[in-house]
């Protein structure tokens, strides 16, 4: 492990899956594994970049390489990039087995300790919707690679997926998104308060939630909002309530399509989301904008946190970052990192004049922890800082 895990190790809660010895040292060697490829390894492919393969193309073309479309065709074929390609997607299918492990030998346990512990909620509620049909988009692969999505069921109440991916995303992260996993959530409750310190949200909306990491801040940091959050799964659903339970954060859990939301016009002061709009199609992302404004009431925001998109990035960088397209199971990933903006919002109703685009920094700094200062394929905890969409309504 490095140096620096310990003041990053994933703060404990009761519906966390425990490990045993093995268990805990498989997890902790796959995190120190990820570390090590994007301290020691990463960095490799610029400089094959370089002072190899950019040069190459330049003196045959007479320029340099266009886009990274062009720079792709021409890493793949670099035996460094393979190595490290595949290096990283093998730690991402080591992420997930060791992960899946300790869960799968306490299923049934777990289950009936979440769903026991729904049942006596005293605050919060939770709401399925055993008729909601999950868009295809969002089952015809599994994301990040994660087996059987977050949307499978593999028991009756089954909260398995939110187990697995509660622990893997601190890992995925190798702890830079804060012990709670919540540094999104955090980043902009931080943004809003430097910001707009003014501005006091009495009901907040998070879309495609998971299992919450990044919704509690609000709940903690908005103390009289009424607080809602929505996904289309079931199970990550399940683990999300008991988990704020057990961290008294008092949050509607409902099962919903963000897309087409039940809730009335004008209803929300805050609707956010955080890493929801690159799993989504493009026909969805403004469906979903469209959803924000409606729901919005007049001087309400929509944030929508993200990775940057590839604006403004040199080819190079814009071909590393979208390592995940190709790799991780993300199909979206790509387009929604080119998406037009400006007409997002114009075609959903809002005033351009209001719009938000910005980076914004990380919420979690520690001082002894030296985070990324790049955005890179399989490094999503790091750069420091977050890219926000939104609008003013």
């Amino acid at each position: 492990m490095s140096e620096n895990t310990s003041v990053t190790e994933q703060t404990n809660h009761r519906f966390l899956a425990s490990t045993n010895h093995d268990e805990k040292a498989r997890q902790d060697f796959v995190r120190s594994y990820k570390e090590y490829l994007v301290k020691n390894i990463h960095a490799g492919n610029r400089e094959r970049y370089e002072k190899t393969i950019k040069p190459k193309f330049e003196k045959s073309q007479n320029r340099e390489p266009g886009d990274r479309f062009e720079v792709r065709d021409l890493m793949v074929k670099d035996p460094y990039y393979q190595m490290f390609s595949s290096l990283l997607r093998t730690s991402q299918e080591m992420m997930w087995s060791s992960c899946q492990i300790p869960v799968e030998k306490r299923f049934t346990a777990l289950n009936e300790e979440i769903h026991l512990s729904n049942g006596e909620s005293n605050q919060g509620t939770l709401k399925l919707d055993e008729n909601l049909e999950v868009p295809r988009y969002h089952k015809a692969v599994d994301i990040h690679c994660q087996p059987g999505g977050y949307h499978s069921e593999f028991g009756e109440n089954d909260a398995s997926p939110g187990m697995v991916y509660d622990r893997a995303v601190h890992i995925y992260a190798m702890g830079q998104m804060g012990p709670f996993n919540d540094d999104m959530g955090a980043s902009i409750v931080l943004w809003l308060k430097e910001n707009h310190p003014d501005f006091k949200p009495l009901r907040i909306l998070d879309l495609g939630c998971s299992v919450g990491h990044s919704t509690v801040p609000y709940c903690k940091a908005f103390k009289n909002a009424e607080v809602h959050a929505v996904d289309v799964a079931a199970p990550m659903l399940r683990y999300a309530h008991a988990r704020a339970q057990d961290m008294e954060a008092p949050i509607h859990f409902s099962q919903q399509n963000a897309e087409k939301l039940d809730f009335p016009d004008g209803h929300f002061d805050l609707v956010v989301s955080h890493i929801l709009l690159h799993e989504t199609s493009g026909k969805a992302i403004q469906n979903i904008i469209s959803e924000c404004h409606r729901v919005l009431r007049k001087n309400g925001v929509m944030i929508h946190a993200e990775t940057p998109p590839y604006k403004g990035m040199s080819p190079f960088d814009a071909f590393m970052l979208d390592w995940d397209t190709r790799n991780n199971n993300e199909p979206f990933w790509s387009r929604s990192h080119e998406i037009d903006l400006d007409n997002l919002s114009k075609n959903s109703g809002f005033d351009l004049g209001k719009k938000i685009e910005t980076l914004i920094p990380s919420a979690f700094q520690i001082e002894k922890v030296k985070r990324s200062e790049v955005f890179q394929g399989g490094d999503f905890g790091g750069g420091g800082q977050w890219f926000i969409y939104g609008n003013w309504k």
